[in-house]
Parts: structure tokens; C-alpha cells; sequence
């Protein structure tokens, strides 16, 4: 999909300097991944302990046998 957008020259500089990638487009396509990753880290993070019933799973011990 071909969009246009404004991008701050000094933040772009900057992703450009921090990641070795030189084409706009391959830096907007590496911050959305990102973004989306976060993101979806993040709405995980705020699952966790909302399972009531859940039992931990027993660990195995090498000193036990």
C-alpha cells in the first residue's frame, strides 16, 4: 500500500544512523513491526494472573528423582 506521510528529518536521520538501513521505506516497515510487537507484548503482559483456576505446571529438578 503506498501512503504519505511526514517524517521528522532528525528522527530519521537518527533510525537511519541507529539501524543501517538506508530506505525510508524499509524504516516505516521496521518501526511498524515493532510497533505492532509492543503492542501486542504489552496487551499480554496485562493477561497475566486473570486466570484464577490455573495451577502452575510442576518443574522438573535434576536433584530429584
Amino acid at each position: 500500500m503506498r501512503t504519505t506521510i511526514t517524517i521528522d528529518d532528525e528522527l530519521l536521520i537518527d533510525a537511519k544512523e541507529l539501524t543501517g538501513l538506508q530506505e525510508t521505506s524499509a524504516i516505516v516497515k521496521k518501526a511498524l513491526t515493532l510497533l505492532v510487537q509492543n503492542e501486542a507484548a504489552r496487551r499480554l503482559a496485562l493477561l497475566g494472573g486473570t486466570e484464577p483456576d490455573f495451577r502452575s505446571a510442576p518443574r522438573w529438578r535434576p536433584d530429584e528423582q
